[in-house]
């Protein structure tokens, strides 16, 4: 097993948490690949399901009241209400609503890293979700980029991250949540995408 050095302390903290769960961040792109979500709009449905697990399981944490004045317009950044719409385009029964996760905040800013880091990678699959004939007006709009453009919300969401002061224990925290994030949307994807092939 090859150990790969982490940056040095005084690095960014977002870097930190991407040297930290960079496994967990391959391990979930190549699910995602194996599992051919763009194959098919059937296969496609799945994945939304997937979305909507995920991301709804994070509502609350979007909601929460201390962190978004940690993290200001955090409320708007929510991807959940995208995804209930691109299932409605599709005509695709909703299931019930996900439990959400309950962390402590200095966790939840990993969960959050994950997610809003994700919107990044959305380029590409925005880009294949388009050869199936949806867009950001019909069944791909939580996949669009934001209006501000993906570089520059993502941008803007790591300065504010990098600026939180948290003690050791909290950056320890952080990069827990992250993990915790990684490993349940793979748990999403095995439970979805396993069961049929």
């Amino acid at each position: 097993m090859t150990v790969v050095p982490l940056p040095p302390a005084e690095a960014s903290r977002c870097k930190r948490l991407k040297a930290s769960t960079h496994r967990e961040h391959d391990s979930v792109d190549q699910l995602v690949v194996a599992a051919r979500p763009f194959e098919s709009r059937e296969r496609y449905a799945r994945f939304l399901q997937v979305q909507y697990q995920f991301h709804g399981s994070l509502v609350g944490l979007y909601q929460d009241e201390q962190l978004n004045r940690q993290l200001p317009g955090l409320h708007g950044l929510s991807r959940f209400a995208a995804v209930q719409q691109d299932m409605q385009d599709l005509l695709l029964q909703q299931p019930p609503l996900p439990t959400r996760v309950r962390v402590s905040p200095a966790q939840a800013l990993g969960w959050l890293y994950c997610c809003e880091g994700s919107n990044l990678g959305a380029a590409f699959l925005f880009k294949w979700a388009q050869h199936l004939g949806l867009d950001g007006t019909c069944g791909a709009r939580h996949l669009a980029a934001h209006p501000q453009g993906r570089a520059l919300h993502w941008q803007a969401f790591v300065a504010g991250v990098d600026e939180l002061s948290l003690t050791q224990l909290q950056e320890t925290e952080a990069i827990d949540g992250a993990i915790a994030a990684f490993d349940a949307y793979r748990s999403h994807l095995h439970n979805v995408f396993d069961a049929r092939h």
